[in-house]
């Protein structure tokens, strides 16, 4: 199926270019982030750089995905405006494009931490001139049960908090919301033991995320490496009651989670998530199911625009 692409009016409707080496903005514009004239002026300044430009608004959930998978889609570069969770969905759906375009990111999700991990600039001259630039890094990924993750899959009290944190009040007071949620349901909650296989290794524990990016919730170092860096980490924690979390959230903050009692970081290549019951599981920061959830390696990368 051919795409043909129609984009809203921001400030002035242009007409659509032609695809091969064009830009395509992707954008929901309902996300508590859009700024159209943000947009707008990321458009304007590649039009000025030569760069013929659309901007496509999403009307349904799950667009960006659909968009990506689709084999004809044929842009020089995507550039997807919105959260980790959009870049996911963008990455999910190239995943097996026989040629991906560039991709680029306009961060403004509630949480922009790949945007963090790329050094990725916040004003539109400056996004517009990096995707002038052509410089690109490859951008590594792994797979939980077969879906792309360029940030991290977990399991336990965190994705426990992306499941439960209502839509409305994440869009209304974006990180807060989780703060709120993890509060509320944090006294509440029995944890349930992990199981976590990794290259043969057991371990155990409350808490796991596998981490293809050395920065977790924000700027906390978590691992070594990064998402452009074809290594996966894994980061357990013996325990998740509210006092080790607070123990473990002041070793996070101050960098030293992977000395913190009770915890283990290690790389890995493949490794399964398990518990007797199931356990709320999450992948780049939306909601994944729950476990088993079994993780590996990939060699394969999308190449990604930087400064």
């Amino acid at each position: 199926m051919r795409v043909f692409w129609w984009s809203a009016p921001i400030s002035k409707r242009r007409s659509a270019p032609d695809m091969p080496g064009s830009v395509l903005i992707m954008a929901n514009p309902t996300s508590g982030g859009y700024k159209a004239d943000f947009l707008d002026s990321v458009r304007n300044r590649l039009e000025d750089l030569g760069f013929r430009t659309i901007i496509k608004l999403t009307k349904h959930a799950g667009e960006i995905g659909e968009t990506c998978a689709d084999p004809d889609f044929n842009v020089r570069t995507l550039v997807v405006a919105g959260g980790d969770g959009s870049i996911n969905e963008a990455l999910t759906g190239l995943q097996n494009h026989p040629d991906p375009p560039q991709l680029a990111v306009i961060p403004f999700g509630t949480a922009n931490v790949l945007a963090l991990e790329l050094g990725l600039p916040r004003n539109p001259r400056a996004i517009a001139e990096m995707i002038w630039r052509q410089k690109t890094k490859p951008l590594h990924f792994g797979l939980a049960n077969g879906r792309p993750f360029v940030l991290m899959a977990s399991s336990g009290f965190d994705a426990e908090v992306v499941h439960a944190v209502p839509l409305a009040l994440k869009r209304k007071l974006g990180k807060l919301a989780y703060v709120i949620t993890a509060l509320k349901i944090a006294f509440k909650r029995k944890a349930t033991k992990l199981n976590i296989l990794l290259d043969g290794e057991t371990l155990s524990g409350k808490f796991a995320v596998a981490s293809n990016a050395r920065h977790y919730g924000g700027p906390f170092v978590i691992c070594p490496g990064g998402a452009t860096d074809p290594d996966l980490h894994m980061l357990v924690l013996e325990r998740d009651d509210p006092w080790s979390s607070l123990q473990y959230g002041i070793a996070l903050m101050m960098g030293r989670i992977h000395k913190a009692k009770g915890a283990a970081v290690r790389p890995f290549s493949t490794a399964r998530i398990s518990a007797e019951q199931p356990v709320a599981a999450q992948v780049d920061g939306d909601p994944f199911g729950a476990t088993p959830v079994d993780i590996r390696k990939t060699d394969k990368t999308v190449p990604v625009l930087v400064p």
